[in-house]
């Protein structure tokens, strides 16, 4: 019934009527047909741009078909370059489905009246349709671009429409778009374009192999003035304006694309290889001033063959990346600039130190004045040696961080355990460490691994941000400032605190009576066989990493992170942050003051006289007390001293001595350095000592050795034994070796298998250990 009444209600509408609405519907369908059988393919190659936290197009690449065809974003349309252009093209481009019917019927007209092309009815659509898919000028080819264009209308915005046509308009040679065009020719960009230059781009379009700016400016003048007469007579834009333009000169020419930045640019491209234009944090004036005192100061270096360096820089308040240079110079071929510095793989030499220390102050396991002992050590055979090849004795551990001191930092880690600080840095992004963790052992925290300036680098923003680990923003929309905690603030602190001090030996020379020095916090670093110089530090600001060398990996003798990286450090620091205004750190509320010895750094006991104030993290710092002294009964002679087995009942007095840990002891005998013995245990005691059983430091327990056949080789035996030890008996096999004094160092003649090796000391306490000899021809 409803179909009858329909084809009824049909019949009663005229003729000519219904047949124009079975003409629309009929169109209406075949166009939904058509558009999905040859649907329309929008995959514009666009040229990739860098542009600087400014929005200036400091680097741009050619598409991948070789051409200069820079996107054209929305906001860059001004209303004067949206004005101009429509009314050239197409002035009822907003009021037609992209075709205008009245004027393909009046082209039709003229053409056929005239047997040639007198004029065209192409809108602003169908010339995008042209512009997408060339080809050769017919009646169906014009007939493919009117569907273009329904699909174009169909699909898109009309200004999304007006964009694209924008980014594709051509002018001449492998130039397209406005962008190109307007950065090429003006250096600028869309939206900062005059009226007498839009117009002038708006001409050159329709003769884009006769109008050359920069070739014929004058026969562009004309024409443009002409349009711009035009825009007068429509009252377009106000008097004042055309007049402006009409007297402005043209003195646009074909300029080489922007190449700045080239490290960095290229990073950029390769981190987002789809994105047409790449809007980042970078600081162009900034990264220029850098750019020229990087390659100045590695030209006044260049004679001691020290070639290259690279440098990043991160605004610590918005965690982006603003200076990247990757080289002191990208275009010297003959060393290597065009090699990436701040991603290169490099030894890091003593930079991972403040990370270990700060992991260890969050341990509990040290706070600033607590002392170590920095001598000789040995473990399973790894004997590590300070850079200046000597030992200092007992220290503290600020004193052992700002004298960047081996030894003491080894210590730290064996106390801390290796795999525990290796998973800190893994968190960290140290992507090599990741790789090389089951290789890595205690020299790892000496530079015994690979990382990049920028895994450095952010390490050290961490301690800049209050211990608080985030990934760099590279991109203006990314604002993230969220992260996880690398260390606690109370930590972050403490190391920030022994980081500032200045007197310490990798204060470059030139800088240690500067009134210029900047207040920051710093760590320098140089790699085996003086490879690598670095030089890290941050203040409230910036945080600044540098790297030094040569990407040859050629080391150089005078090659040192303190005096050839830190000074350029500081020179960076003073350019783009002189005399900082900026608030120091704050003490947090989970660290506080404690008095403690200054002999150990530990919480006084009733005979400690000189104290001091240290810095500690309440419930996690070490509450152990001083032990520095031990009280010791002696004859009223001094000439032995007793036991609690051997005491007398009367006739004894009481004295303090040095308790000196077996390791500071044997340092101090073998330097021949004074200091208060006490007497000789009485000799007359029988008691059996069982605590502080000698220690023997070679050969080291449950190795294997290797021995030439052929060779007198020797094993040598050295033990560290306690302050009260006077003399030690060797075993070899439990047969008696030799007696000696606690610290002389004695060698004997191994035979092959598996040896006991025992020492005792003068007290009856003893020590085993085990190694096995094999016999080889070398």
């Amino acid at each position: 019934m409803n179909i009858q009444r329909a084809v009824k209600y049909l019949n009663k509408i005229p003729k000519k009527l219904r047949i124009s609405i079975y003409i629309v519907f009929t169109s209406i369908f075949l166009f939904f047909i058509l558009n999905i059988i040859f649907p329309l393919n929008l995959n514009i190659k666009y040229s990739q741009i860098i542009l600087s936290s400014d929005s200036t197009v400091i680097h741009a690449f050619l598409s991948n078909d070789e051409k200069w065809r820079m996107k054209t974003e929305l906001n860059e349309i001004t209303p004067l370059l949206r004005k101009s252009i429509i009314y050239k093209e197409d002035k009822y481009f907003y009021y037609h489905p992209g075709i205008n019917l009245i004027a393909v019927f009046r082209a039709f007209l003229n053409n056929m009246l005239h047997q040639k092309r007198t004029s065209g009815a192409s809108t602003i659509s169908m010339q995008v349709a042209r512009l997408l898919q060339p080809k050769k000028r017919t009646y169906w080819n014009k007939i493919v671009e009117m569907f273009r264009a329904l699909q174009l209308e169909w699909k898109f915005s009309k200004d999304e429409i007006l964009q694209i046509y924008l980014n594709l308009v051509p002018y001449g040679g492998n130039i397209e778009g406005v962008k190109a065009a307007s950065v090429l020719y003006f250096e600028k960009a869309p939206n900062h374009l005059s009226l007498a230059e839009i117009t002038a781009l708006s001409v050159i379009p329709n003769r884009p192999n006769s109008l050359t700016l920069g070739k014929d400016n004058d026969s562009i003048i004309k024409i443009r003035n002409k349009w711009l007469k035009r825009f007068k007579k429509a009252k377009l834009f106000s008097k004042e304006d055309i007049a402006d333009a009409l007297k402005e000169p043209l003195t646009a020419k074909r300029n080489p694309a922007p190449q700045k930045a080239p490290h960095y640019a290229i990073r950029m491209k390769n981190m987002f290889p789809n994105q047409a234009n790449i809007y980042t944090h970078l600081n162009i004036k900034k990264q220029l001033k850098i750019e020229a005192l990087t390659k100045n100061y590695i030209n006044r270096l260049y004679n001691q063959n020290i070639k290259n360096a690279a440098v990043l820089v991160i605004d610590n308040a918005s965690n982006s990346v603003i200076c990247y240079i990757g080289s002191a110079d990208f275009y010297n071929e003959e060393d290597a600039g065009q090699v990436d510095g701040i991603k290169a793989i490099r030894s890091p030499g003593s930079t991972l130190k403040p990370f270990l220390y700060a992991l260890a102050f969050d341990k509990g396991l040290i706070t600033p004045k607590m002392k170590i002992s920095d001598v000789p050590v040995n473990y399973s055979g790894y004997e590590p040696h300070n850079y200046d090849e000597r030992y200092h004795g007992y220290i503290s551990i600020t004193y052992a961080l700002t004298n960047s001191l081996n030894v003491a930092a080894v210590k730290i880690l064996q106390q801390y355990k290796t795999w525990r600080f290796v998973n800190h840095l893994k968190k960290l992004n140290f992507t090599q460490i990741q790789k090389d963790e089951k290789k890595l052992g205690l020299s790892v925290v000496l530079g015994g691994c690979g990382v990049t300036l920028e895994q450095l680098t952010g390490m050290y923003h961490a301690f800049a941000n209050n211990g608080v680990y985030t990934h760099f923003n590279w991109l203006q929309k990314d604002t993230s400032k969220s992260g996880f905690p690398a260390v606690s603030p109370a930590a972050d602190y403490m190391l920030t605190q022994i980081l500032t001090k200045v007197t310490r030996p990798d204060l470059p020379l030139e800088w240690q009576n500067s009134a210029d020095l900047p207040k920051v916090a710093w760590k320098t670093g140089t790699s085996y066989g003086r490879k690598d110089a670095w030089s890290i530090g941050y203040n409230k600001n910036y945080t600044i990493g540098v790297w030094v060398g040569n990407f040859s990996a050629e080391g150089v003798e005078h090659l040192s992170g303190s005096q050839t990286a830190a000074p350029l450090l500081f020179e960076i620091f003073n350019t783009i942050d002189y005399h900082s205004q900026a608030e120091w750190f704050s003490m947090p509320k989970d660290v506080a003051y404690r008095t403690v010895c200054s002999e150990t750094g530990l919480i006084p006991n009733t005979f400690c006289s000189n104290l001091t104030d240290d810095l500690y993290i309440p419930q996690i710092s070490s509450n152990k007390k001083c032990q520095h002294l031990k009280k010791i009964m002696i004859s009223p002679d001094s000439s032995i001293a007793y036991c609690t087995s051997c005491l007398p009942q009367t006739g004894y007095i009481t004295a303090w001595y040095p308790n000196y840990p077996p390791e500071i002891v044997n340092y101090y005998e073998e330097n021949q350095i004074k200091y208060l013995k006490p007497q000789p245990h009485n000799p007359d005691c029988n008691r059996i000592f069982t605590d502080n059983l000698p220690e023997i430091t070679s050969p080291v327990n449950n190795v294997e050795y290797f021995i030439d056949k052929n060779d007198t080789t020797q094993i040598l035996l050295t033990c560290n034994a306690g302050i009260d030890v006077s003399k030690v008996y060797w075993y070899i096999n439990d047969k008696f070796y030799k007696a000696a004094k606690a610290t002389d160092k004695l060698f004997f003649k191994p035979t092959e298998g598996r040896i006991k090796i025992s020492c005792t000391d003068d007290k009856g306490r003893n020590t085993n250990i085990y190694i096995q000899v094999k016999m080889i021809n070398f």
